[in-house]
């Protein structure tokens, strides 16, 4: 029970403690509104994250390739280029980059982490030389903005793209053989290749759409803020990987899957906009967040060992 359910409990209570703190502020439709705003950034990111962790490994780069992604596109648009190509061209460098970094692994047999950190590293250089280390916000028209801070209906236009590209994923991951196969290469990998699955090629493409779903993350957040930093999407790459951790904790087998990376984070989404609400310092906000996901982990496998 509790290593099933555990993380959907804690969710549920994160949700009422914070409803009875600030009825007012918290528990309205409004609040409910922009948290999926915030956490469609978060979300996009995760759900690349996810792809690469399905064949058991970790691309350390997607932080920097968010930063890459949202310079572009703000350089385009400050160039005057249609915003289609504003997103295009960064979501397409995105995946080129993300499948070098597969082909690197996969060909020369090197750990995935080394060489994404790597080349997070030689993307973070790039992208300061490309800005010369300043933000990006002059000449930035109305129309990249668009995307980021339109309403449709009422509802952002970023949560409905992250809700479209969640559907996607989890149609593909969930119900399409190619998802069947990653899960199969990560699963077992030397049974993947006596099955005739192209071992190299799954895991080339999910770091290429690991890549490509980053790059879109920086593009959206430039669309959404008028801006670009040179280390704007730095801070995504932790709380990418917290809210894939935080996933698997509510499926048995522990598997990285869509639906979950969505939940992990919500949870860590409703946190954040919980304790700004009641004023917490954001240190704290840290140390507790980190906390509760170390506290899902460690009950999903005291649940494993106990069956």
């Amino acid at each position: 029970m509790i290593s099933s359910y555990g993380t959907i409990i804690a969710g549920v209570a994160i949700i009422v403690i914070f409803s009875i703190l600030s009825p007012g502020s918290f528990a309205t439709i409004d609040n409910l509104i922009n948290i999926t705003r915030q956490i469609s950034f978060l979300v996009i990111i995760g759900v690349g994250a996810t792809l690469v962790m399905a064949v058991k490994e970790f691309d350390l780069s997607i932080g920097a390739m968010a930063s890459l992604g949202g310079v572009i596109a703000a350089k385009m648009a400050a160039s005057g280029l249609p915003l289609v190509l504003c997103l295009l061209v960064p979501v397409i460098a995105g995946f080129v980059i993300g499948f070098m970094n597969g082909a690197i692994v996969t060909k020369f047999k090197v750990l995935s982490f080394v060489t994404t950190l790597a080349m997070g590293t030689i993307l973070g250089g790039f992208t300061f030389w490309f800005t010369g280390g300043s933000t990006i916000f002059e000449n930035i028209p109305d129309s990249f903005k668009f995307i980021g801070q339109t309403n449709v209906g009422g509802i952002p236009m970023l949560s409905i793209i992250m809700f479209a590209i969640v559907l996607v994923f989890w149609y593909i991951m969930s119900q399409m053989s190619f998802g069947r196969r990653i899960y199969a290469v990560g699963g077992n990998e030397k049974a993947s290749m006596i099955s005739g699955i192209n071992i190299k090629g799954f895991k080339n493409i999910a770091f290429a759409l690991c890549g490509m779903l980053a790059a879109l993350t920086g593009a959206l957040l430039a669309s959404r803020l008028g801006s670009a930093h040179p280390t704007g999407g730095n801070g995504f790459f932790l709380n990418a990987y917290a809210a894939v951790f935080l996933g698997m904790t509510i499926v048995k087998n522990g598997v990285p899957n869509i639906l979950g990376t969505l939940f992990g984070a919500a949870i860590i989404g409703i946190m954040a906009n919980g304790l700004t609400i009641l004023e917490i310092p954001t240190f704290l906000q840290d140390v507790i967040t980190g906390m509760i996901i170390i506290a899902a982990l460690i009950i999903q496998k005291l649940g494993r060992d106990v069956k």
